[in-house]
């Protein structure tokens, strides 16, 4: 009997020394110091299929390409100095319906453990990962072949000559890009003055509103090269022109309304790696006149972001956030000390934000998937100070615009999209059931 226990105790050592592990890569260590429930760094990937989801098969689709995923199939660790991660053994997550707000809080207690949950709803299937794991461009690759698995699944007839493994040419690299393509010399990138926050009734704790507006890509290419812009720039500048006519009343102002728009780095460095990849940068305007027009905002926005997405100041942002990681002093600072100091940084350089709207890109699927697939949607969890937020993907030659937010009034949505329809754009808007309780 003694001799069986040891066996045991033995095997569960074993299986304990076997387990991977992996350090947070820099992005992500900011993460769970600053998550709580009510700022859950939780993002939103959303597909729409054609027709109802099989919760069964979902489940299987996950059982199944889980385990190709090591990035995914990790688990938070608190050390001494830093939080890890180390291999989750667990089943994966249940996939269950749908059953509260986009991007609520992961209680890992209850979730195998695991950082990132499936959810459904008739025929939308919710991917939420919290965002240590990865960023956006991360999240996507996990929630294609979740897709792919599960139409395989859903319909073995119609696609019986496609292989049922991960696509070929899927990279599932887990390197920290920050620290390998980490240079010395940088100068201080972050501003730390006060900017316009949006405030207002809120809507009921627990809830949060979300309006999904989906516009031709080639109209908008159009709309936006008459002003001689990106279609992200002109985005971002139609968000900050919306905010600018509903909440600062074309008036001037002490303080600038300032955009978060994270940049994808995977680009600029040829990476392909599955953790977090991008940086900051912010689109300011600071009105000192009144009346504002349009092409006004969207030149000052474009020229602004312009300036600092350029290989240059990308590489100069990555340092200095990689340099204090990297600082022997830091590093040898007890964790809860770390994470003291860490959240007094987070609260006061987030009062220097307004809000954030991100662009994942285009989602592209391959052949004998697309005609079972409608749409892509990004939401965005709320942040210290900012109440609202926008993400951005275009799938099939439709770009989706979604907001989410926890302030009552609708005023900038509007009007954002009334801008837009006003430059030529086809505009067609839904939103989830909070605004019609």
């Amino acid at each position: 009997m003694k001799q069986d226990k040891k066996e045991n105790e033995s095997k569960r050592t074993l299986r304990k020394e076997q387990l991977a592990w992996d350090k947070l890569d820099n992005t992500a260590n900011l993460f769970p110091v600053i998550a709580t429930e009510d700022m859950t760094n939780v993002y939103r990937i959303s597909v729409t299929l054609t027709e109802e989801i099989d919760r069964v098969l979902l489940q299987e689709a996950l059982n199944r390409i889980l385990p190709q995923f090591l990035v995914f199939r990790m688990r938070l660790r608190m050390g001494m100095f830093w939080y890890y991660f180390e291999e989750n053994t667990r089943p994966a997550p249940i996939v269950r319906e749908e059953y509260s707000h986009p991007g609520a809080y992961i209680d890992k207690s209850r979730n195998n453990h695991y950082m990132f949950r499936v959810t459904y709803y008739k025929c939308r299937i919710n991917l939420e990962v919290f965002h240590a794991l990865t960023d956006g461009a991360g999240g996507i690759t996990f929630l294609k072949e979740l897709v792919y698995q599960y139409l395989r699944l859903r319909y073995p007839e119609e696609l019986k000559g496609e292989k049922d493994k991960i696509s070929s040419g899927v990279f599932l690299d887990k390197e920290d890009s920050y620290v390998k393509n980490f240079k010395k010399g940088h100068s201080k990138v972050y501003k730390s003055e006060k900017a316009f926050t949006l405030n207002g009734e809120r809507l009921p704790k627990g809830e949060m509103g979300v309006v999904h507006g989906y516009l031709p890509v080639d109209e908008l290419k159009r709309a936006s090269k008459k002003y001689g812009i990106t279609i992200n720039q002109y985005l971002v500048g139609a968000f900050i022109y919306a905010a600018y006519k509903e909440y600062m009343r074309e008036q001037p102002s002490k303080v600038p309304f300032r955009c978060c728009v994270p940049v994808n780095l995977r680009p600029y460095y040829d990476s392909h790696t599955m953790k977090n990849f991008f940086a900051m940068v912010f689109a300011t305007f600071l009105p000192e006149k009144e009346k504002y027009t349009f092409e006004e905002v969207l030149q000052m926005v474009a020229q602004d972001l312009r300036e600092q997405i350029t290989p240059e100041n990308l590489n100069n942002i990555m340092s200095y956030n990689v340099s204090n990681e990297k600082n022997w002093i830091l590093r040898a600072v007890p964790l809860v000390i770390k994470n003291f100091v860490m959240k007094r940084i987070y609260g006061a350089s987030a009062k220097a934000t307004s809000a954030t709207v991100t662009n994942i890109g285009n989602i592209e699927l391959k052949e004998p998937y697309r005609q079972y697939v409608e749409h892509f949607y990004v939401t965005l969890s709320m942040s210290k100070g900012q109440n609202m937020k926008g993400g951005i993907c275009s799938y099939n030659g439709i770009l989706t615009f979604t907001f989410s937010s926890v302030l009552v009034d609708l005023s900038i949505q509007k009007r954002f999209f009334q801008t837009i329809a006003k430059d030529g754009v086809s505009v067609a808007v839904e939103s989830n059931g909070v605004y019609y309780d």
